[in-house]
């Protein structure tokens, strides 16, 4: 959360031509509600189940800049078809800028909680290793601008 996943990934798919496949955007059209609102009336599992399969449709397609929610490394099967789709790049950052970042935005629905900033430091540390243990790439985002993270994850993916 907060680490300009989305924005980059405009960027990515302006520079190389290929198209954008935003999970979020994709699942929110899929069930016509917000993210907060599926959370809300369907719960996180049935998001996490519609992640899964929005990455069995992209598996074996076209080229393309896939760009996911935070929590997709949550399920081993999602990074296993994340491997075969391309590279992964993880997008890091200092905890701090990015609990900034995040908590702009009030509609996020993990930090609906009496004390979003603890919540958000523990789904940090939860994700951590997993986004080691999942990325190919790690690219720090802390004080780059949209185009320089661009600039940085074109020179280490030779096939972008």
């Amino acid at each position: 959360m907060g680490a300009g996943k989305s924005a980059v990934g405009r960027e990515l798919s302006r520079r190389t031509g290929w198209p954008r496949h935003d999970s979020d955007e994709m699942i929110r059209e899929q069930f016509g509600l917000s993210i907060p609102d599926i959370f809300a009336r369907h719960g996180e599992p049935a998001f996490r189940e519609a992640e899964t399969n929005l990455l069995k449709t992209l598996q074996g397609g076209l080229p393309g800049v896939v760009v996911t929610g935070g929590g997709i490394v949550l399920r081993s099967e999602n990074v296993q078809m994340l491997r075969a789709i391309g590279r992964i790049v993880w997008l890091d950052a200092d905890e701090e800028l990015l609990w900034r970042r995040a908590s702009r935005h009030s509609t996020r629905p993990l930090l609906q909680t009496p004390d979003p900033r603890a919540r958000f430091t523990q789904l940090l540390q939860e994700r951590l290793p997993l986004y080691r243990a999942a990325a190919d790439y790690r690219v720090n985002v802390s004080s780059n601008s949209i185009a320089r993270v661009a600039d940085e994850i074109i020179a280490l993916t030779p096939s972008l």
